[in-house]
């Protein structure tokens, strides 16, 4: 088999401090920060010459990281922020978290919003979606039992 394991999923983001301090709040821990720049790296995503600052966090586990990136140049061509969630190709990330409502509480205070409400699927979990900063979709599960 080719395939080893998925190294990170990958999110642009406007404000880097705010989306950091936000993950962090969640229970993310900040692995690295870099700027990622030059032909080499535009080789790699077709973008061409560019300029990027990227911020590498870990789930507490050590199994699942996103990247954060900054681009300073080529400049963003689409925002795709505040797309409902069936809309095509667009991410959401989902946490198993202890404890749900403290998760929130915690998370409002930096401008989390809740965008449905917390529902019980079965005896299995409490769920939920927010839009955190820059109106990401997170998804939140608590495993229940």
């Amino acid at each position: 088999m080719a395939l080893k394991r998925m190294d990170n999923v990958g999110i642009v983001v406007e404000d880097l401090g705010v989306t950091i301090e936000f993950f962090r709040e969640l229970g993310m821990e900040l692995e690295g920060r870099a700027m990622v720049e030059g032909e080499w790296a535009g080789r790699v995503t077709g973008l061409g010459d560019q300029r990027v600052e990227i911020a590498m966090m870990r789930t507490p586990d050590g199994h699942s990281r996103i990247e954060f990136s900054r681009f300073i140049a080529p400049a963003v061509v689409a925002d795709h922020r505040r797309a409902p969630v069936n809309a095509l190709g667009y991410l959401r990330v989902m946490f198993t978290v202890d404890d749900i409502d403290d998760t929130l509480d915690r998370l409002r205070a930096r401008g989390a919003e809740l965008v449905g409400e917390v529902v019980q699927y079965q005896d299995s979990y409490r769920l939920c979606y927010i839009r955190g900063p820059e109106g990401l979709l997170i998804g939140l599960a608590q495993e229940l039992g």
